[in-house]
């Protein structure tokens, strides 16, 4: 994770790849992956906020997406469930939550620092209406960053997180909303930026071989413990 984050921190130039968008990207993106295998971040967490904070400002959207997608992992991963042997009433900070399930999700540590400069630039990137950004970009910047900054100020909320109401029951979604077909009878719920971060790096690897995969290589499986549904 150390040689990931020297490239994120000096744009490529510590690899001589100085400014190379695809690097950077190639490198937040293995950073985010093996973060998902590692259970406290604590210590790791400030150094990689900088970093990532600073990508932000990069003229590159595919560099901006990556690193906001680490920092959201890194805002999930500062919250665990609350431990059976913990009473409630010894964490009594006003930003613990329940997450979807109805589980106690304690704060565990400071994600960052200045966390209201970061909502701040996360706004900007989820409202960017500049026209030195391509239609194409303003778009993928608008979708990815509004979850992104909803993780950030509520980070039990994972990517496309809805408290939109059922109809039928009143009550609210609670939870991600991203599904993703897996083959024909089978689809999962993406709603932990872990989950995310594993699924996208399995794609990149095995690409058009990621459905026979899943179906037949117990690795891949083993790697995507998501509970899944048989579609009618």
């Amino acid at each position: 994770m150390a040689l990931f984050l020297e490239i994120v921190e000096t744009d490529g130039l510590s690899i001589d790849a100085h400014d190379e968008g695809s690097v950077v990207i190639a490198a937040l993106e293995e950073w985010g992956l093996l973060a998902t295998a590692v259970e406290d971040l604590e210590d790791a967490t400030e150094d990689a906020m900088e970093a990532f904070v600073e990508q932000l400002q990069s003229s590159d959207a595919g560099v901006q997406i990556a690193a906001g997608e680490d920092i959201a992992l890194l805002y999930e991963k500062s919250y665990t469930p609350l431990e059976d042997d913990e009473a409630a009433s010894d964490n009594s900070d006003d930003e613990d939550e329940e997450n979807h399930k109805g589980e106690k999700m304690v704060k565990r540590y400071n994600v960052y620092r200045r966390q209201d400069q970061l909502l701040h630039a996360l706004d900007e990137l989820a409202n960017i209406s500049s026209r030195r950004v391509s239609k194409k970009d303003r778009k993928t910047l608008h979708s990815n960053f509004a979850d992104i900054r909803n993780s950030v100020e509520k980070p039990t909320r994972g990517p496309k997180y809805s408290t939109a109401l059922d109809q039928e029951t009143g009550r609210t979604y609670g939870g991600g909303r991203m599904k993703v077909k897996i083959n024909r009878s089978v689809e999962v719920r993406i709603d932990k930026w872990w989950k995310l971060q594993r699924l996208n790096a399995l794609r990149r690897v095995l690409q058009g071989g990621f459905t026979h995969h899943f179906d037949e290589n117990e690795a891949v499986s083993r790697c995507l413990p998501f509970s899944m549904t048989s579609k009618r």
